[in-house]
């Protein structure tokens, strides 16, 4: 059954008349077109009964016939209301299902176009079903992490004391598309105090003896699925002290946390199990982040591993695992691995080591 079917059924069954769904990662998996986020609308007509239509601007069509998807197209020229269309497919439709990442232009624009509907948000639906992946996605999710690894056993070719965050970031980058991925979505070279910041950006700092540098880095594969890991790396000279005594603890709480996932435990249990560890050995306040996040089309979706979600974890949810310790103005260190629940268990994605790399 088509992605978009399930969809259907689950609108039905939730009281929603139709479904709008704009450019984004819910359009893609529900009609397999990577639609351009224009200011012309394309917006998927899923009605809860009958057919479904992708609207798009006339000169988008061969491009949406191009993805190859199983839904029929149709399209407004440049001086019509694509609104009025929508509204038109719509018809007498009262609860109106929007996608949660839609323009709030579009939003006003709808409720204009069809004020005798209510509309509800409707992303929770597509997430029940994006949230299991099956056996296709898996093997995309799988290609992903394998390209990503790869980028980081070259990180010897960069990563080395004189050059700055920046230099090692375009090298990176350069590096996840010639080892598969189609686009970069992210690099993170964060060196020395700068691996204090989970999310720090690119610098022009240089690179020292001595640095611990973590490096976060994910891209989007041809099958549309993204990779994600972190892994850190000593820029020469030794250890700090400090820094190899929270590592340790950090390697174990990893660990832990890998060794509990599986079917059948709880999303927050998961975080619990590591942060735990970590707090036990002192560092507990410097662990400033949520365990992981659910990954697919998207780098951050559903599941997210965190304290206050009880979501049983099922086969084919698919996640990160990245405990981190941060100590402001000295360094920090993440590791992180994207994994997915399996029929018996877990199985991870990346596999390059995950001890402190001295370069």
């Amino acid at each position: 059954m088509s992605t978009w079917r399930r969809a259907q059924q689950l609108a039905a069954t939730h009281g929603i008349d139709a479904l709008l769904v704009t450019p984004g990662a819910d359009l893609r998996y529900l009609t397999g077109y990577v639609a351009l986020p224009l200011e012309r609308l394309t917006c998927l007509v899923l009605p809860a009964h009958g057919e479904p239509r992708l609207v798009v601007p006339a000169l988008e069509r061969h491009a949406a016939e191009a993805s190859g998807t199983d839904v029929e197209i149709a399209t407004w020229g440049e001086t019509d209301d694509p609104f009025a269309l929508v509204a038109d497919l719509v018809g007498d439709a009262t609860t109106i299902g929007l996608n949660d990442h839609m323009w709030a232009s579009r939003v006003f624009a709808f409720g204009e176009a069809m004020p005798f509907a209510d509309q509800v948000l409707a992303g929770s639906l597509v997430q029940q079903l994006r949230i299991r992946k099956d056996a296709h996605e898996i093997a995309a999710l799988r290609e992903a992490g394998e390209a990503i690894d790869r980028v980081h056993l070259r990180m010897a070719e960069w990563l080395r004391p004189g050059r700055t965050e920046r230099e090692v970031g375009a090298d990176i980058a350069r590096a996840i598309i010639d080892e598969g991925h189609t686009t970069v979505d992210f690099v993170i070279v964060a060196s020395g105090p700068n691996g204090a910041s989970p999310h720090h950006e690119l610098s022009d700092r240089v690179i020292e003896v001595g640095d611990a540098v973590v490096v976060d880095i994910g891209g989007t594969v041809p099958a549309g699925y993204c990779s994600d890991s972190t892994r850190n790396y000593l820029a020469g000279g030794t250890v700090d002290p400090q820094y190899a005594e929270a590592y340790a603890v950090l390697e174990a709480a990893q660990q832990a946390q890998r060794e509990h996932a599986r079917p059948g435990v709880t999303a927050e249990s998961v975080d619990a199990v590591g942060r735990r560890l970590i707090a036990d050995a002192g560092f507990g306040d410097l662990f400033i982040h949520r365990t992981g996040h659910g990954i697919g089309q998207e780098t951050h979706e559903e599941p997210y591993l965190v304290e206050g979600n009880d979501l049983v974890l099922e086969e084919g949810m698919a996640f990160s695992i990245e405990p981190g310790i941060y100590v402001d103005g000295r360094f920090g260190a993440r590791i992180e691995d994207i994994a997915v629940c399996t029929a018996d268990g877990l199985e991870v994605l990346n596999n390059t080591p995950r001890g402190l790399v001295a370069l």
